[in-house]
């Protein structure tokens, strides 16, 4: 008689092929090895993807699903590879990004043993995953992990961590695989009201200073296409968050720039003046609204927004939209009248034209002979990209001037950790995107802090040979950090000047084509020869060491209150 039974292990595997996984990132070790034996025998149909780090495992997982707009996968071994992860679950939390995260845990027997590399990975991923579970049986892998896609990708996406005992690898089941198309209980997106689209869209009509604000739940919902014809219909200004940035082109002519903390001078200050705010699949964050006390008190809030949760968390709405973006603006757009708002947009353009001469032509072209500024290395890679890379970006100053300069033709073109802003993101979140996306450039912009922190991912580069252009940007300092002790502290660089290593050597002891800028009159051929180059290279621009980023509104601040320098 045939067995056709299988071990938990293999099971594990058919369910990632069934939901049509092909490209995972892990490291392994001792509870997740059944597992990874697998993984070795069904290498033909499944991609596994050895990182240098767990942590780079969920960065690389991230920028892949940000990149495709697909789940992420992130395979670890219990214990310090469960803990590993949880940066990066953190960060895929607060960013809706999709993803899960398969550890590996001790024997059910010895659950709550204290036993060698036994953590609590349920307790401790609990506060930052969207759902979690631990099977401790064969026979729920299926199930389960059905279940793990369904949650990760439906509604507002986000993480999802499973959890899977030895034992339960090991033993054997009777394999069969269901997608999970619903959960009771679960609703992941509200129904759609039409009385309230009407009323959002009366609101509109009469506006005579309506203001779009638009989020990463445009790229999310695959919107792009409804955001762009309802902007163009009703000739209101648009600006975004910078997870927003890539939904709408950024030379569109009804695109007027980036809200928040570093953001263009027109949108920050032009919130506190216009009549009606549409809210776009964003969640009034902090960086985005500066003191709430004075934020926006003058107009009408519309809220189109899938997550109850954030309608009235911080910003109180006249009129809140729940459901699908993608599906209430669909429903929107009949309703809405078309209108060009042009004295509105004149506001706009004069504002811009103070933030271009007071910041902009100087970052892009400067004249202080200072050294190579951070904004002219984004424009000559606008420049030689022609607006079609990917950008991923770290955090710190480097990534505000890549997210204020960058040039995108098309979505999910901007990557970069929001709301946690997770130093050493970009490295392994490039890998993911390139991965992903074969076809389109990524060029990672890193500094010299955030670089060192995932430096080692240039391993896993060289041994896939995935072709990431990397940036980094090296003033020698904690840039951002440093900012604000010059701003706020009275110039005291307290532990935040760095003594750097030669970054080339490490780089070509990685066998990476790498070369060192300090000369702006040889910053064009290394950005030409950069993106030209088939393989992986890594471009050091040596940049002014205390450049600062502007505009900026001071924590707390009105966002009326921005400082142009």
């Amino acid at each position: 008689m045939t067995n056709n039974k299988i071990s938990g292990a293999e099971a594990v595997i058919r369910c990632l092929l069934e939901e049509g996984v092909n490209l995972v990132y892990g490291y392994p070790g001792g509870a997740i090895m059944p597992v990874y034996d697998e993984l070795y025998k069904f290498k033909d149909q499944l991609h596994h993807v050895l990182v240098r780090h767990e942590q780079g495992a969920t960065h690389a997982a991230q920028g892949f699903a940000r990149a495709t707009g697909k789940v992420g996968v992130a395979i670890a071994t219990s214990g310090p590879g469960a803990t590993n992860l949880v940066t990066g679950i953190a960060d895929a939390q607060i960013d809706s990004t999709p993803m899960v995260c398969i550890t590996g845990q001790v024997g059910k027997h010895l659950l709550g043993s204290d036993a060698f590399q036994e953590t609590d990975i349920i307790g401790i991923s609990t506060p930052v995953t969207k759902w979690n579970y631990q099977i401790t049986e064969a026979s729920e892998i299926p199930e389960i992990i059905a279940k793990a896609f369904y949650i990760a990708k439906s509604g507002r996406p986000g993480p999802v961590l499973i959890d899977i005992t030895k034992n339960a690898q090991f033993d054997k089941i009777e394999f069969s695989y269901k997608k999970c198309t619903s959960i009771r209980s679960y609703n992941p997106k509200p129904v759609l009201n039409l009385e309230k689209v009407k009323e959002a869209a009366a609101i509109i009509n009469t506006a005579k200073k309506p203001f779009i604000v638009f989020g990463q739940g445009i790229i999310l919902g695959e919107a792009e296409e409804q955001l762009k014809a309802f902007v163009e219909k009703s000739g209101i200004p648009a600006a975004w968050t910078i997870l927003g940035l890539s939904a709408l082109p950024t030379d569109h002519p009804l695109n007027v720039g980036m809200l928040g903390m570093h953001g263009n001078y027109g949108p920050n200050v032009l919130t506190n003046e216009c009549d009606v705010l549409i809210a776009l699949g964003m969640r009034f964050d902090d960086r985005v609204t500066g003191d709430l006390a004075t934020y926006a008190k003058q107009a009408k809030v519309l809220h189109f927004e899938i997550d109850p949760s954030e309608v009235d968390k911080n910003v109180k709405t006249t009129v809140a939209v729940l459901a699908d973006v993608k599906e209430s603006l669909a429903a929107l757009l009949p309703f809405i009248e078309s209108k060009t708002h042009e004295s509105w947009h004149n506001e706009f353009k004069e504002k811009y034209e103070i933030e271009l001469e007071a910041v902009i032509n100087e970052e892009l072209n400067p004249t202080n002979n200072k050294g190579i500024s951070m904004g002219e290395t984004i424009e000559m890679i606008n420049i030689h990209s022609k607006g079609d890379a990917i950008i991923v970006s770290d955090v710190g100053q480097h990534q505000m001037f890549a997210c204020r300069y960058a040039k995108f033709n098309s979505t999910k073109s901007n990557v970069t950790s929001g709301g946690l802003g997770t130093m050493g993101f970009a490295l392994p979140a490039a890998i993911g995107a390139k991965m992903g996306m074969p076809n389109r450039e990524v060029v990672a912009i890193i500094g010299d802090g955030g670089f060192q922190m995932t430096i080692q991912e240039l391993g896993t580069i060289f041994q896939t040979k995935v072709p990431v252009k990397i940036v980094v940007l090296n003033n020698e300092f904690l840039g951002m950090v440093r900012q604000w002790q010059q701003l706020f502290f009275d110039k005291r660089y307290a532990s935040t000047e760095m003594t750097n290593p030669n970054f080339i050597a490490i780089a070509e002891g990685y066998y990476i084509k790498a070369k060192k800028v300090s000369k702006r009159e040889d910053l064009d051929a290394a950005v030409a020869e950069m993106m030209a180059s088939k393989e992986s290279y890594f471009l050091e621009v040596m940049v002014e060491k205390e450049n600062n980023v502007f505009p900026m509104i001071p924590t707390g601040a009105s966002v009326s209150d921005i400082r142009l320098c």
